[in-house]
C-alpha cells in the first residue's frame, strides 16, 4: 500500500526549533508508511548536528526529499520539486543567507542516483533507503569536498544498529506510531521495483524492536503499526540462537504495559502461516483489520506477476483467518491492466472481490517500472481499457466499503480517542478497523479507549455516541 504526503519532518515537525537547534531541517515525504518512518529517523540522526524541524523549505538549512518509486512519473515529480528547491536556495543566497543543503533520499535515489546528479548537479546528497544512518558522515563529506556525495550501496551493517536510542520524534505526543521491523523483498513480483531499491529481505532483532517499542510507549504511544515490505516474512533474531516469527514478536509486544493495539503491514499471501492465523485468534492486541494484497484474481495473471500463489489459495487463507477471528476485516491492493490481462482475467478479479468482500482497498492501473520484468513483456494493455477496468473495479470496491461502514451502525466499538474533532465539544478517534469516528465527549478522554455506539456513517467516517468512558484493551 502506498500513500502520498508532503510534509516537514514528522511530529513534532510543526513546533518551533528549540534553543539547541542551529540549523533548520525540512523533510518532504512521498510514498508508503515506511518512508514516513524513515523520514523521522533521518531527523533523529541529524539532531546531534543541530538540525531541528522547520515548516517550509524557505526556512531550512537542509531539505530532504524522501522519495518513492512506486507511482507513475515518480522521477519527474522529484525533478520538478528539485527545480523549485534550487530557486529557493538561489533566492536565499541572494539575500545573504547561508547556502542550504539539498538531499534526495529513498527509492528514486537508490534507483536513479547517477541520473539525479546528471540532471540536477546542484544536489548535494543522494542516499538510498539503507544508508540514512550515514547522513551525518555524508553531510561532513559534502562540506569538506564541496561537491555531491552519493551513497546508494547496500551496506553490510544494519542501519538500525546505528540509530539514536532516544524516542523518535514521531512518538513524542502521539498516540500512534509506525515501527519498521523488516525491509526488502525476495519475491520479485514482475511489476515491482522494491527488490532493486530496498534490497533483500532482512529483519531487525527482537531486542531492537522491543527497545524501540518501549521508548514509543514511554512517550505515550498506545498503538504501534509494524512495517515491512513483507512484514509477515519477519524472522528476527530472538536472542536465543533462533529467529522469531511475526506472531511471536506480536505476542512479546502485547505484554508491554500501555501498548493496547498492534497492527502490521504490508503482508504477502505466501507468508500467511498457521502461527499468524493463531495469533489473530489468541492475541487480542492484534487489531481485526488486515491488509493482505492479492493484486489479481486471475491465476494466469498471478503467475505472470510471479506472485507465487493462486486465487483459490488466497481465498483459503482468508477463510482460515476469518475462522480464527470472525470479526476480521480485510483490505487489499489490486493492479488492473498487467501485460496480457484479458477481459476474462479481469472478470476473475471482479469475482474474487465479490467472493471475499473488502472493507477497503487500493487499486491502480499497471504502469511500467524501468528494469522490472513486466516492463518489457508483450501484450501491454491499452490505456483506455485500463481506465475502464479500473473504474469498474473501484465502483465495486466502493460499494463494499460503503456496505462495511453501514454495517457498523448499531454496533458498539472501542475507539482510541486521538484528539478533538472539528466541532466544539467533539472528539475524534479510530475504530479497530481504522475508520475515523467522531462523537461528543470531554477532552480528558483524549488518549484513552472508550466505548462508542456507532449511529451514523458518512462517506469516509462514522459518527457515534459515547456510552462508556473506559474500555478494556482491544
Amino acid at each position: 500500500m502506498t500513500t502520498e504526503t508532503s510534509a516537514s519532518a514528522p511530529a513534532p515537525a510543526d513546533r518551533a526549533p528549540t534553543d539547541l537547534t542551529r540549523h533548520g531541517l525540512h523533510v518532504i515525504t512521498w510514498g508508503c508508511q515506511m518512508n514516513v518512518y524513515d523520514s523521522a529517523r533521518m531527523a533523529d540522526v541529524l539532531r546531534p548536528l543541530g538540525y531541528g524541524p522547520v515548516e517550509t523549505p524557505e526556512e531550512a538549512d537542509m531539505v530532504i526529499l524522501n522519495t518513492c518509486h512506486i507511482r507513475e512519473r515518480a522521477t519527474e515529480k522529484v525533478f520538478s520539486e528539485l527545480g523549485r528547491l534550487r530557486k529557493i536556495r538561489d533566492e536565499r543566497m541572494e539575500n545573504g543567507r547561508e547556502r542550504s543543503i539539498i538531499a534526495v533520499a529513498g527509492c528514486v535515489a537508490q534507483a536513479e542516483g547517477e541520473e539525479i546528479l546528471r540532471r540536477a548537479p546542484y544536489v548535494d546528497l543522494v542516499l538510498g533507503p539503507q544508508t540514512y544512518h550515514r547522513l551525518p558522515e555524508m553531510v561532513a563529506r559534502a562540506a569538506r569536498a564541496g561537491g555531491a556525495v552519493i551513497e546508494t550501496d547496500f551496506p553490510a551493517e544494519q542501519k538500525f544498529d546505528f540509530l539514536p536510542n532516544e524516542a523518535a520524534p514521531q512518538s513524542a505526543g502521539n498516540l500512534t506510531a509506525f515501527l519498521t521491523i523488516q525491509e526488502g523483498c525476495d519475491k520479485f513480483c514482475s511489476f515491482c521495483v522494491v527488490p532493486y531499491t530496498r534490497g533483500a529481505e532482512s529483519s531487525r532483532s527482537v531486542a531492537s524492536v522491543m527497545a524501540e517499542a518501549r521508548r514509543m510507549v514511554d512517550a505515550g504511544v498506545r498503538e504501534i503499526t509494524l512495517l515491512g515490505q513483507n512484514v509477515n516474512a519477519y524472522h528476527g533474531d530472538n536472542g536465543q540462537g533462533g529467529s522469531a516469527t511475526l506472531a511471536e514478536l506480536a505476542e512479546e509486544l502485547a505484554r508491554l504495559p500501555g501498548l493496547d493495539r498492534i497492527r502490521y503491514m504490508t503482508s504477502h499471501p505466501r507468508d500467511v502461516d498457521q502461527t499468524l492465523i493463531d495469533a489473530h485468534r489468541d492475541n487480542r492486541a492484534l487489531m481485526p483489520f488486515l491488509h493482505l494484497p492479492v493484486q489479481s484474481g486471475s491465476d494466469r495473471i498471478l503467475k505472470a506477476m510471479n506472485r507465487g500463489h493462486t486465487a483459490d489459495e488466497y481465498r483459503e487463507s482468508v477463510r482460515r483467518l476469518r475462522e480464527a477471528r470472525p470479526d476480521l476485516a480485510l483490505s487489499s491492493d489490486f493492479i488492473v491492466g498487467h501485460p496480457g490481462e484479458t477481459d476474462e482475467d479481469f472478470e476473475a478479479t471482479m469475482q474474487l472481490v465479490r467472493d471475499i468482500g473488502f472493507a477497503m482497498a487500493y487499486s491502480f492501473k499497471y504502469s511500467p517500472r524501468p528494469g522490472t520484468p513486466a516492463a518489457g513483456q508483450p501484450f501491454q494493455v491499452a490505456e483506455d481499457v485500463k481506465d475502464r477496468r479500473l473504474a469498474e473495479l473501484q465502483a465495486l470496491l466502493r460499494e463494499q466499503q460503503d456496505a462495511f461502514n453501514a454495517d457498523m451502525v448499531g454496533t458498539v466499538q472501542d475507539i482510541l480517542i486521538t484528539g478533538k474533532g472539528r466541532k466544539p465539544g467533539q472528539l475524534s478517534g479510530r475504530s479497530p478497523y481504522l475508520q475515523p469516528v467522531h462523537f461528543e465527549g470531554p477532552e480528558h478522554l483524549i488518549g484513552t479507549i472508550a466505548k462508542v455506539a456507532i449511529t451514523t456513517r458518512m462517506t469516509n467516517s462514522l459518527g457515534g455516541t459515547l456510552i462508556r468512558e473506559t474500555a478494556s484493551a482491544c
